[in-house]
């Protein structure tokens, strides 16, 4: 990122997908690929774990991409490999994309995702929280989803959205949760350098991506930890796991440039595991005292 300046990994996918201003404020956010890309789509996911926590993910999209007819509610994408001007071998190039950030579920009416990505109650009015939209047979894109896996956004509980520090909010839902159980956070507050994490969202707004393999830099910033994590625009707002417990140690919410140029197109940016500036995630810390213990 120029200059480490803090800034939103939902602008660059929601301008792309809308063509007008964003509700995140702060300029353009992305990230990039750490070693080897370790994104699966969910019907290569062998780990039951990693299925379960999935599961309680959702995809934040805007209501007014989303029609809901009976059953079903018709999600209005675009190619993700067009709207990005990728290359031909770029991973998943010819999914659809549609979220611009992304969630997870925390209590029963509890939604966590990144500060940026709901910024006041205007915001909230036209959000949507989808769970679903995610590919379990190779080659067969979702389109629609279940009308009861979509909710709304009824309140923003806490938000807070620091430069370089927290990034958060904490949203209560038009309704409980049915059929997806709230995920476990950590506790503990003793996450240490190397530590084996984990984050599962939507990278530039594509179906759910589980990506493994990382571990944490720097435990220590005021607020937030830094990690080698495989990440784009429209992660903002995944949770991470630790790898081992799967609990939720934070939120992913800055970090590296996702895309560069190659001839006339565009392929991710890739950096050593140990090399440029790393991942920010929002420590749960920040929230920890709003989520219910041992639901």
């Amino acid at each position: 990122m120029v200059n480490r300046i803090t800034v939103s990994l939902a602008v660059s996918v929601v301008s792309l997908l809308s063509g007008s201003s964003v509700w995140a404020s702060g300029g353009i956010h992305a990230t990039v690929i750490y070693g080897e890309d370790t994104r699966k789509d969910l019907y290569d996911v062998t780990s039951s774990l990693e299925l379960k926590l999935a599961d309680s993910t959702t995809a934040v999209m805007k209501a007014s991409d989303l029609t809901s007819s009976g059953a079903k509610t018709r999600i209005a994408s675009h190619n993700f490999g067009e709207e990005f001007q990728l290359c031909e071998d770029e991973p998943f190039r010819d999914q659809p994309t549609a979220a611009f950030c992304s969630a997870s579920l925390v209590a029963p009416d509890l939604m966590m995702t990144a500060g940026h990505c709901v910024v006041d109650q205007d915001a909230c009015k036209q959000t949507r929280f989808v769970f679903g939209f995610n590919v379990k047979t190779r080659g067969k894109y979702p389109s629609e989803v279940k009308t009861s896996d979509v909710y709304s956004c009824k309140s923003i509980v806490r938000r807070e959205q620091v430069e370089a520090g927290p990034d958060y909010a904490l949203i209560r839902l038009d309704r409980p949760v049915k059929g997806h159980v709230p995920l476990e956070i950590s506790r503990a507050g003793n996450l240490s350098k190397g530590d084996e994490i984990m984050v599962i969202g939507h990278p530039s707004g594509i179906p759910t991506k589980v990506a493994g393999g990382a571990h944490v830099r720097d435990p220590n910033p005021s607020g937030y930890f830094v990690a080698n994590l495989n990440t784009y625009g429209g992660n903002s707002g995944s949770a991470v796991f630790n790898s081992v417990t799967g609990r939720v140690e934070g939120i992913l919410v800055r970090g590296e440039r996702d895309f560069v140029q190659r001839d006339s197109c565009n392929v991710s940016n890739h950096c050593p595991l140990d090399g440029c500036r790393g991942e920010d995630v929002t420590k749960i810390a920040n929230v920890a005292d709003l989520i219910p213990e041992n639901r």
